[in-house]
Parts: C-alpha cells; sequence; structure tokens
C-alpha cells in the first residue's frame, strides 16, 4: 500500500513538475534559438567576418580592453546559449583579439556562463519533472552517474567527440548538481580551449594569406566566380590534438575505475 503510494505521489509530482511555468524559460529560449537561425545570425560567426572587420576589431580592442572583454563574454554567452555553430570560431577570434593566455580565459568563462544557463533552464524546465516521471532504469542511471559525476563530466568535456549541447543538456537529466555542473565544465573545457585560442593568436597571417587569396580570386574570376573564403575550425584539431584530449579523458575517470574496483574488493 505504501508503495502505490509513493508511486502516485511522484507521478503526481512529476505531472506538476510540467508545468507553464517552469517551462517558460524553456519556451523563451526555444523561441530565440528559432528566431536566430530564421535571420541566419550564426552566418555571421565566419573567418570572413572577422577579416572583413579585423581593423576595426583590433582598435577597438587597444583603446577599451575593459570594455572589449565584457562585450566579448556576452556575446560568448549568447552564442553557446542559443547552441550557434560557431563555439571554436568564437575561441579561435578570442585568442586573436586577446592573445592566448587572456583570449582563453575569456573564451572559458563565457562558454561556462552559457553552458549553465542551459544546463538550469534545462534542469528546471525537464529534467526533475522528466526524473519524476520516469522508470526505475532512469533512477539507476541517475544514481550512477551522481556517484562520480565529476569525473564523467570532465571526461565528456575532455573527449571532442561529444557535441558541446549535448553534454549541456544530459547532466541536467541525470541529477548533476549546479557546482558540480559549473566546476566539470570550467575545467573540463580548458584544455580544448586554450588550444583553440593559441591557434587564434596567430590567426593574422592565417587571415592576411586568406584574403590575398581570395581578392585574387575575385578579381580573376568576379564574385560569382566560386571564390571562397573560409576557414573550418575543425580542420584546425589535428589527430595529435585529439590523442591527447583522448588521454585527458581516460585519466579523468581514473578515479570512477578505482572506486569501483575498491567497491568490489569490499563487497567480497
Amino acid at each position: 500500500m505504501t508503495d502505490n503510494n509513493e508511486t502516485d505521489n511522484k507521478k503526481t509530482q512529476g505531472t506538476k513538475g510540467f508545468s507553464l511555468g517552469r517551462s517558460l524559460p524553456l519556451i523563451i529560449l526555444a523561441s530565440l534559438i528559432a528566431l536566430a537561425f530564421y535571420f541566419d545570425l550564426h552566418t555571421y560567426l565566419s573567418l570572413q567576418t572577422v577579416a572583413e572587420n579585423r581593423e576595426a576589431l583590433t582598435g577597438f580592442v587597444a583603446a577599451n580592453i575593459l570594455v572589449a572583454i565584457l562585450a566579448f563574454i556576452g556575446i560568448y554567452v549568447v552564442v553557446v546559449a542559443l547552441s550557434l555553430p560557431g563555439g571554436a570560431l568564437m575561441t579561435i577570434t578570442s585568442g586573436f583579439l586577446f592573445g592566448p593566455w587572456l583570449g582563453g580565459l575569456v573564451a572559458v568563462i563565457g562558454a561556462t556562463i552559457g553552458a549553465t544557463i542551459i544546463f538550469l533552464i534545462a534542469k528546471t524546465s525537464f529534467g526533475e519533472p522528466l526524473a519524476a516521471r520516469a522508470g526505475p532504469w532512469l533512477e539507476k542511471l541517475r544514481d550512477g552517474f551522481r556517484k562520480d559525476a565529476l569525473s564523467y563530466l570532465l571526461f565528456l568535456r575532455l573527449v571532442p567527440a561529444f557535441p558541446f549541447w549535448l553534454v549541456n543538456l544530459a547532466p541536467a537529466v541525470l541529477g548533476v548538481g549546479l557546482g558540480t555542473y559549473a566546476i566539470g565544465t570550467f575545467v573540463g573545457i580548458i584544455p580544448g580551449t586554450f588550444a583553440f585560442a593559441f591557434v587564434g593568436a596567430g590567426l593574422d597571417s592565417i587571415i592576411e594569406a586568406q584574403q590575398a587569396s581570395f581578392d585574387a580570386c575575385v578579381a580573376a574570376q568576379g564574385t560569382d566566380g566560386g571564390c571562397s573564403f573560409a576557414l573550418d575550425p575543425g580542420s584546425l584539431l589535428t589527430p595529435e590534438i585529439l590523442l591527447a584530449f583522448a588521454a585527458l579523458g581516460v585519466v579523468a575517470l581514473i578515479p570512477v575505475a578505482i572506486r569501483r574496483i575498491r567497491d568490489r574488493k569490499n563487497a567480497s
């Protein structure tokens, strides 16, 4: 009888959890994402945009460094919160504008804030209500993930095999706490972010070479000649860098493996 009452209470709490008040932030976020893609705002996140405004950007940063940092963090937060494809380019641009060390730090802060916003919205809108309504399989998964949440989260952040937006949402359903999520995200994205920031620090010479090639193509073939000015940030991830990230991910899981071994020894 008690089990039935607990089950009914759980279902009732889960049903109440999906309320308009809880879902409103998610609805607003989804609407903003839809508008951003409808107006193709992500198309402005390109190497060509950076190149075309290079002098204006570097001049503004030189004259207004603090304002530039705050503005860049704000833009980065929006890009991540709206899940726009351009996070890697933003990090490269941060290294280009502020240098590898400051640029890397600025990008880490912006990405962490943006990811945390998504996490909080997902957790309050559907994370906990979904868990309350789900069966024991999800609760078991949540319990297992929570025991080593920081190690698992570091692994997901360090290994570049999982989409950034997915890693922002999954912990919200798996019951990860805000503090653990923020720390795991901040620390976990540091290696990849600084790697891209160091690439961005040498972007000026790349832009000059690409711009010269693009201008020569336009002069020879015209604007309809299929001339392209683009650099795929993903191509900057060499196999060596990917291998290093994978190794860091394995290191992050070592505490989980040690815990499992100790639990088995204690059980036996």
